[in-house]
């Protein structure tokens, strides 16, 4: 992947007002009955810069912008995760989104740091650091923590195979679908498969890196065939980082199909488009659950009850 063009970083901004709690505009978000399925990712950049989703991002700062690399091998498994996130904080809340290898230079957070949150919102900065601050933002607006519309899960404290387990039959436990039916799994995690044979899925996986599931499944590289095909479709949040979610929303939108997001990255990001191709959401802000052997929450929810 080639990397991105690097912003001037901009001079610190003194703090503004942080708006708490506030509902984000589903006008705006979700679009209208009127206009079904015209919303995307850049839709929301817009209307975030122009302050329609809440307080204008100018008048915020991004405090703490950093990057984590984190490398993981259950037990009993055979593939190593190497996943880097940058991560962006901005009040009371973090935003997040993963990214490949080499994509955002470690120096650039130190740069950024201290910013108006509406600089690290523009087009000329690298995509995951746009969606890391856009999840910040979001988050801010409407905590997680405080959405009447979100179902609370929390996971038990323990190894990480246990923790993994949980949570991947939480994602699991979103889809209402017949036994037999085909999942598109676009990003594969090896407890995420295990959980939706459980309930009697057939996992079509998919993933840019794995070849092969822990089971020696085979993994497709083109999605495709795969979003062509499926009667319902899991994606995890990295999916807003690499730009291919628009084209996993716009395809289950056409087909009408339910999607199903597990993010760590831009989680609330994905719920932006509940109701609006998003059928239902796993989200889980930063810290993320393999930063912790505690109990920490997950927060599942579905479009039916979205507000």
């Amino acid at each position: 992947m080639n990397r991105p063009s690097r912003p001037i970083p901009p001079p610190p901004h003194a703090p503004g007002p942080v708006v708490h709690g506030s509902a984000v505009r589903d006008s705006v978000v979700r679009g209208s009955a009127e206009s079904p399925g015209t919303q995307h990712t850049d839709a929301l950049f817009t209307a975030a810069l122009a302050g329609e989703l809440g307080p204008d991002p100018a008048l915020s700062t991004a405090t703490s912008v950093f990057w984590i690399h984190h490398g993981t091998r259950l037990a009993g498994g055979d593939v190593t995760y190497r996943n880097q996130y940058v991560l962006v904080r901005l009040g009371s809340s973090f935003g997040g989104c993963a990214f490949e290898a080499g994509e955002i230079p470690p120096e650039l957070c130190g740069e950024v740091s201290g910013s108006p949150l509406g600089a690290l919102l523009g087009a000329e900065v690298p995509r995951p650091l746009r969606i890391a601050a856009l999840d910040a933002y979001l988050a801010e607006v409407r905590p997680h923590r405080s959405a009447r519309d979100a179902e609370t899960v929390t996971l038990p404290a323990g190894p990480p195979t246990v923790r993994a387990a949980a949570r991947d039959a939480a994602v699991a436990g979103l889809l209402d679908l017949p036994q037999g039916a085909t999942v598109g799994l676009i990003g594969v995690v090896n407890p995420l498969v295990a959980a939706l044979r459980e309930r009697g899925c057939t996992p079509l996986p998919c993933d840019f890196n794995l070849r092969t599931t822990q089971w020696g499944d085979p993994v497709a590289d083109d999605m495709h065939p795969v979003l062509d095909t499926a009667d319902a479709i899991v994606a995890t949040g990295m999916t807003l980082g690499n730009g291919s979610f628009d084209t996993i929303l716009e395809r289950c939108r056409a087909r009408d199909i339910p999607l199903i997001v597990y993010a760590q990255s831009g989680s609330a990001v994905a719920r932006a488009f509940l109701a609006d191709g998003v059928t239902a959401l796993s989200a889980e802000p930063f810290p993320f659950s393999q930063f912790s052997a505690d109990p920490t929450p997950l927060y599942r929810y579905r479009a039916a009850s979205a507000s």
